[in-house]
């Protein structure tokens, strides 16, 4: 059995001869302090102490204590039961419900909220620090590793969008357009500087076969020179003045690339001239045939 004192009266009730009284040491509810609560009552025999523990809000009955009952000098039966209450943090209300006694209904009891936190001043009492793990060789190395990995993931992250960048852009250029800069890009490789001549030749006539597949339609990759001038023979797309040019400028490279005929600085020179030649006269003479056929069509239809 428990004991406190108890200080203030929460609630008191009267149901003929039978009475109900509430009792708290402190009315006012602190966060971090349990609820001590008195219920007494006092009448007939029959008289019972009323079942409050589904009526209590804003708190959970940690312990509970139900004195023997008492036989007053006037006949009557004094009933005592303790409450020890632990305050919920942050409840909406603090408080009994109302509960039968008797024939009348009691309550509510209302306790006072918990007084209100002063705000805090001044500096914080304890400034946190980082607190830095020792730089040893072994921590030195693995952070060197850790940089190098990200920055070439990040360089490949730029390089590859990048090359998606450049070969979207590309792919919207015009066969003419796009010839030309895949010769830009072969003649600042510089392959003839360093002795390489036999593939720089090979990439020209690379340059030249792609712009035929794409004006053309002719698969000019993937032919040999023989099949390729013959598919151009027997294309109605492709243009026959433009055809000794292009045969003369292919069976030149070939004798490079096959044949074993050494080039020079000059010969290299002047087979990208040629080249240059080939891929302007040609897109000249596209241009010009479209244009006839759109004057043609205009006329037909004013007709």
């Amino acid at each position: 059995m428990f004991t406190w004192l108890i200080a203030a009266v929460l609630l008191s009730v009267q149901d003929g001869a039978n009475t109900l009284a509430i009792e708290c040491e402190n009315a006012q509810i602190d966060a971090g302090k349990s609820v001590f609560l008195d219920i007494t009552v006092e009448g007939a025999p029959e008289a019972q102490l009323p079942d409050m523990r589904d009526r209590v809000r804003g708190f959970s009955l940690a312990e509970e204590d139900v004195e023997e009952s008492v036989r007053l000098k006037d006949g009557r039966i004094r009933q005592v039961a303790h409450w020890r209450l632990v305050p919920e943090p942050c409840a909406k209300a603090y408080k009994i419900a109302p509960f039968a006694f008797g024939a009348k209904v009691a309550g509510p009891v209302y306790f006072e909220a918990p007084a209100p936190l002063e705000a805090a001043k001044g500096p914080m009492e304890i400034e946190p620090k980082k607190v830095f793990p020792p730089l040893t060789p072994k921590r030195l190395v693995r952070w060197l590793l850790w940089t190098l990995c990200a920055a070439a993931g990040a360089y490949a992250l730029f390089f590859l969008a990048k090359m998606l960048f450049r070969k979207a852009k590309e792919h919207r250029m015009s066969p003419v357009e796009r010839a030309w800069v895949e010769l830009e890009r072969l003649m600042k490789k510089g392959l003839p500087g360093r002795g390489r001549y036999k593939d720089f030749y090979v990439e020209l006539t690379q340059v030249v076969r792609r712009y035929v597949q794409r004006q053309h339609g002719l698969k000019a990759p993937h032919l040999t020179t023989e099949e390729f001038f013959e598919a151009a023979r027997k294309s109605e797309r492709f243009p026959a003045e433009t055809l000794e040019e292009l045969m003369d400028f292919m069976h030149k490279a070939d004798m490079v690339k096959f044949a074993g005929v050494e080039a020079t600085p000059e010969t290299t020179d002047e087979a990208t001239e040629s080249a240059r030649r080939y891929i302007a006269k040609d897109d000249g003479i596209v241009k010009a045939n479209a244009a006839k056929k759109g004057s043609s069509a205009g006329k037909g239809g004013a007709q």
